[in-house]
């Protein structure tokens, strides 16, 4: 199915919030109508080497939405991130809202539950969400309209938001000159992610896309929002028609090259519980380390 919003399309409020650690960029969307919210993609901070959690980035999101009178209605997660660390938990604890993620969560929390070796108290069916999307489901933020399209390839969970004229595209592109995210981790597949990525280039050249990273290639200003018709123009990965052959084989190779991410091991055991810290048999919150696991 691809879907695009109507021609009418409603203009949601977008206030990005930049975390420098992770190049993370976090979404607070606004119905510019009334005071209903949606926080896409929260960072909790982590200083891993000293086993330290803090809210800086949280807090920032969190007094925003105090100080606008905003009301939190959802929790958005647009994939499990392998990259930093869920603030959902955090931020609903303080705002209230619902959390979400795409139905195929499952199989990631089945993938990575083995790795981390997840006693069977672990749950790998979703439920630690408040919300699994399917393909084409649709949900309100105040009077906004939204729609979920399935855009897996950098994972099998990976979920496109359309809200209005605006989609939150997670890891499934980057800025024109950033291209596209990687495809190797378990799950992923180069050439799912090149038809995910078509089909978000098959909405309207002036949907507005907002990313989930950026790293400022080859120095420049830190961005997150480019368009439909600025993408297919000059992604450096899948613009001026490049054909899925050409891309699966960039992309596959380039993957090769590619280190894990710092903060995976972190991020992924606590981003298949929705945000939540792992604990040992006493209660004390604590990671896992496994080896020659990933």
């Amino acid at each position: 199915m691809t879907a695009s919003p109507a021609p009418d399309r409603q203009r949601p409020a977008v206030t990005g919030f930049f975390d420098p650690q992770t190049n993370t960029i976090s979404y607070v969307v606004r119905d510019p109508a009334g005071t209903g919210c949606a926080v896409i993609d929260s960072v909790l901070d982590i200083d891993y080497a000293a086993g330290r959690i803090t809210h800086d980035n949280a807090d920032r999101i969190i007094a925003f939405i105090q100080d606008n009178g905003l009301t939190l209605e959802w929790l958005i997660e647009t994939h499990v991130h392998a990259d930093h660390l869920s603030a959902a938990p955090y931020i609903q604890n303080h705002c209230g809202g619902k959390t979400g993620i795409g139905a195929n969560i499952t199989m990631v929390q089945d993938t990575f539950g083995k790795v981390f070796n997840e006693g069977t108290e672990f749950q790998r069916d979703g439920s630690q969400f408040g919300q699994l999307f399917m393909d084409g489901d649709t949900y309100r933020i105040g009077s906004l309209n939204a729609l979920v399209l399935h855009t897996p390839g950098h994972t099998p969970a990976c979920m496109t938001h359309v809200v209005g004229d605006a989609a939150f595209v997670g890891d499934t592109l980057f800025m024109p000159d950033g291209g596209s995210a990687r495809a190797d981790f378990p799950g992923g597949d180069a050439g799912q992610l090149y038809d995910s990525i078509q089909r978000v280039l098959a909405l309207p050249d002036d949907t507005r896309l907002f990313m989930c990273h950026d790293y400022g290639p080859n120095g420049r200003d830190i961005r997150w929002e480019t368009s439909v018709a600025e993408e297919k123009a000059h992604n450096i990965h899948v613009g001026g028609g490049k054909t899925r052959e050409e891309f699966v084989a960039f992309r596959e190779a380039r993957d090769k090259t590619l280190a894990m991410p710092k903060l995976i091991i972190p991020s992924l055991q606590v981003n298949i519980r929705a945000g939540e810290i792992p604990t040992d048999d006493s209660g004390r919150p604590m990671l896992k380390v496994p080896l020659n696991g990933l």
